[in-house]
């Protein structure tokens, strides 16, 4: 027997009819350096339509790559929509990348058309000789210097054309959006995400036991775009009635505090580094005000417990920790205590990686992939699957990631039956010393609960007897001081002696990677070169 109902494709085209129809007059604002611009979402669908319109005239075609190299603003949204609404696939350039790998990613997807802010256009111009393929480029504002070459102008192509494109009626399945891994060894890979996988995180993103976004909400997206489709939130936003605050390039702490007072969002999406900045900035401010705020999403690394009590201590806020990948769309749990937690006990489990959400299903393995049990105390590396979870990577084969139409997500820690997981480490980062397993992420976590410490990071150093030990490299608050004798000592009351450091490294900034999270590989090529300052404590 079948059923009788209707079989209509999820399509993104979709997403931003509902938006316009039903919340036509929510507002979008962007940043810049002469104030807040606003959009209302019919004004962006409308404008949506222009952009196919003229990309259609510039010849882009079903399947045809468009890319983007933009900060967060109105016209990369525009774009967000119109591109894979048209049947062509948006790839979202990242434009923190090194020139090699950026020309890598550009030709790789096979670019013909890219769309660029002009602030970025000398970013551009680096590796414009090196993409070939590269037919058009679609400047966004104003770049006297002519370092592109030939381009066409973003208004001028809209202007030009009527509101009123007919979006085609797609397969579900097809390819929407490209977006390429970061933080990798090797060459970045990408992802290749379908109307039907977008539309389906959508409603993830928006039901209540995950981020619940909705129309009362109006959201400060400091996730750049350029990372896993800003974690989603653009195309939550018209599905749910969201409004958006658009930051572009203002990402420190003070114009973080200025948005956050002055445009009222209830809840705001970024990395663990962007947030410990804005507390930092925040104890010197006084008309900091945080109050509009009912949470905010961090993901992209752990969360330190210090970074939660203060925000729910000092400003009365929830941190919600969101785990994921670009591999999985990226939302698969969210950090939201169980119903009827007490308040007092909200915070064990604000401080593991998440709860899994509805769609996706998760399980730990070990080494040869005997799956273990959920018991919150068996460690093994988590492979997950789900409608909005990759199962290969585009052009590439790289079958050690999967395993039976799972997804090895390199991630280790437990699973409890409840469905929390708990990230002890990345397979690539985790210290094997003298044959047992010391996390370098619970070591970085504990040292940052010392209030000198701004930021800690910890990789695996070779050790002659114990094969690998841990080396800490911190970051100590502004005028702060504090020797590395009192931190091992800190330590020493919060971890297992043998974990305990002897090599201290004090610095000035954690290398981090293009979107925000620590880069151990530099790490331990600086210690491998000799350029660190090691302080060794018996």
């Amino acid at each position: 027997m079948k059923s009788t109902m209707q079989d209509a494709p999820l399509l993104i085209s979709g997403i931003m009819r509902h938006g316009e129809s039903i919340y036509s007059e929510k507002r979008v604002f962007t940043v810049t350096p002469d104030g807040v611009e606003e959009a209302t979402f019919l004004q962006i669908a409308k404008r949506a339509e222009q952009l196919a319109a003229a990309l259609t005239k510039l010849g882009v075609r079903s399947g045809d790559r468009v890319g983007t190299f933009m900060w967060n603003n109105q016209a990369h949204m525009e774009a967000y929509f119109a591109v894979p609404s048209m049947g062509a696939v948006l790839h979202t350039l990242n434009i923190r990348l090194f020139p090699e790998q950026l020309a890598y990613i550009i030709n790789h997807a096979e670019d013909e058309i890219l769309i660029v802010d002009a602030s970025l256009a000398t970013l551009l111009a680096k590796v414009r000789d090196q993409i070939p393929l590269v037919k058009t480029i679609i400047l966004h504002g104003e770049d006297p210097s002519g370092l592109l070459g030939e381009t066409l102008d973003y208004e001028t192509l809209i202007s030009a054309e009527r509101p009123g494109y007919e979006w085609p009626v797609l397969d579900e399945r097809d390819a929407a959006i490209m977006c390429y891994t970061s933080g990798t060894t090797g060459n970045p890979k990408g992802v290749v995400y379908s109307h039907r996988s977008t539309w389906l995180h959508s409603m993830a993103q928006s039901a209540a036991n995950s981020v619940g976004l909705c129309e009362k909400d109006r959201c400060l997206v400091i996730v750049p775009m350029f990372h896993v489709n800003a974690w989603g939130t653009v195309f939550t936003s018209f599905f749910a009635g969201v409004e958006l605050i658009m930051p572009q390039m203002y990402l420190q702490g003070a114009p973080i505090i200025k948005m956050v007072r002055e445009l009222r969002p209830t809840i705001s999406l970024g990395v663990p580094t962007v947030w410990n900045d804005v507390l930092r900035v925040a104890e010197s401010t006084p008309e900091t005000d945080f109050s509009s705020l009912r949470a905010i999403l961090v993901g992209g690394a752990a969360v330190p417990r210090s970074m939660i009590v203060t925000f729910r201590d000092v400003y009365g806020i929830d941190v919600i920790q969101g785990w994921g990948m670009t591999e999985t769309s990226p939302l698969a749990a969210v950090s939201n205590p169980p119903a009827g937690t007490p308040k007092e006990l909200e915070i064990e489990y604000r401080v593991k990686a998440g709860r899994i959400v509805a769609g996706v299903e998760l399980r730990i393995t070990d080494d040869n992939g005997t799956v273990l049990p959920r018991d919150g105390k068996t460690i093994g590396e988590f492979e997950i699957r789900g409608p909005w979870v990759t199962a290969s990577y585009f052009g590439v084969d790289d079958p050690e990631k999967f395993r039976d139409g799972w997804l090895r997500t390199g991630d280790i820690g437990t699973l409890d039956g409840e469905g929390y997981l708990t990230v002890t480490d990345r397979t690539k980062d985790v210290i094997k010393s003298g044959g047992e397993w010391i996390s370098s992420v619970e070591l970085e976590l504990a040292v940052m609960e010392h209030p000198s410490v701004f930021e800690a990071a910890v990789v695996a150093v070779p050790d002659e007897k114990w094969q690998e030990r841990p080396l800490c490299c911190v970051v100590l608050q502004p005028g702060a001081s504090v020797s590395a004798e009192e931190l091992k000592e800190f330590l020493a009351e919060r971890v297992a002696k043998w974990w305990l450091p002897e090599r201290w490294s004090f610095i000035e900034s954690v290398p981090k990677t293009s979107v925000g999270k620590f880069d151990k590989k530099v790490l331990r090529a600086q210690y491998a070169e000799g350029t660190l300052e090691v302080v060794v404590v018996n």
